[in-house]
């Protein structure tokens, strides 16, 4: 394994080696990008079914960064992996893809961008968690963050258990931020292929299949008309797969590489707000006190753990 981008006697440590510009415009394309990937969810399901859309975005998204890496890597041969490693992958990726995002997809029909962005930037949260149940023995510091965190997100629930947002709503958020950590808690124990991109276009393929699974056991296909899909439906779908599946993971990746990734993983507490301010301008989402009260104390809450973890690899939040 490689040395972390910012650890000592690193030649990208941070105490020694500037900030590109290109390192800025990695950092501005995952903060906006992946932040702005909630509000581009809330506007394909105004008039798209929730895990069939999901899992298209996922499964196109999957075959262009396979047919990337086949390209990148000289032939089919560049994906080639064993099968402990395609089924760490496609373990990884139900997890990620089809728990963690397909949830939060299914959850923006009835909540809010914002909040459900926000109810999401609790997953550093929950990795700590898995970790403690592990074994680890995080910093109290990291500790102490989670609780605040914790208090956070108990604000940010109340508008579903006071009628003001459907209920099942916010659980289904919650469910899917645990499942997108319990993915990211496991990728880092499994045998999964060497090249990330390899292994992210698996993980998307898989996640993305079972999406569509889902969906047609929901049912979501009858009376399914893509003649009554709304153009501005098509477009978000197509900046979800393009921009928030391809152009934010490649700028992520390669951030990872050429970055500290104490500045890398700032986009962890940057993308909440970013969704927030997307929903309330672009959707008109209203700012109730619970949102701002209780958003601010979660990304107040990450801020420090991340902190105190940053020369771990950062945890990747849904995008």
């Amino acid at each position: 394994m490689t040395t972390p981008p910012d650890s000592p006697g690193s030649p990208l440590d941070s105490r020694t080696r500037p900030v590109s510009a290109a390192v800025w415009a990695a950092l501005a394309i995952v903060y906006v990008v992946w932040g702005s990937t909630y509000l581009g969810i809330r506007i394909v399901v105004e008039t798209m079914p929730p895990f069939l859309s999901a899992g298209a975005r996922f499964v196109c998204a999957g075959l262009l960064l396979a047919a990337l890496v086949a390209w990148r890597g000289g032939g089919p041969g560049a994906l080639r992996v064993t099968r402990a490693q395609l089924g760490s992958a496609v373990a990884v990726g139900l997890l990620l893809v089809l728990g963690g995002n397909g949830l939060v997809v299914l959850a923006e029909t009835a909540v809010p961008s914002g909040l459900a962005a926000l109810m999401v930037a609790a997953v550093p949260m929950w990795v700590v968690l898995l970790r403690l149940t592990a074994g680890d023995r995080p910093p109290s510091r990291t500790l102490g963050g989670v609780l605040v965190g914790l208090a956070g997100l108990a604000v940010l629930t109340s508008p579903g258990l006071s009628g003001e947002v459907r209920l099942w709503g916010v659980l289904s958020v919650l469910a899917g931020s645990l499942l997108w950590s319990l993915g990211s808690f496991s990728s880092s124990r499994l045998p999964l292929p060497g090249d990330p991109f390899a292994a992210s276009a698996y993980e998307m393929l898989a996640g993305g299949a079972g999406a569509l699974l889902v969906g047609l056991a929901r049912g979501e296909q009858h009376g399914l008309d893509p003649a009554d899909f709304s153009t501005r439906s098509w477009l978000a779908l197509g900046y979800l797969v393009l921009m928030g599946s391809l152009v934010g993971f490649t700028a992520y990746a390669w951030l990872l590489q050429s970055a500290p990734l104490s500045l890398v993983s700032t986009y962890a507490y940057v993308n909440p707000v970013v969704a927030v301010a997307l929903g309330a301008l672009v959707l008109g989402e209203e700012l109730t006190w619970p949102i701002l009260v209780g958003g601010a104390i979660v990304v107040a809450a990450v801020c420090v753990i991340v902190s105190t973890e940053r020369r771990k690899r950062p945890v990747q939040l849904e995008g």
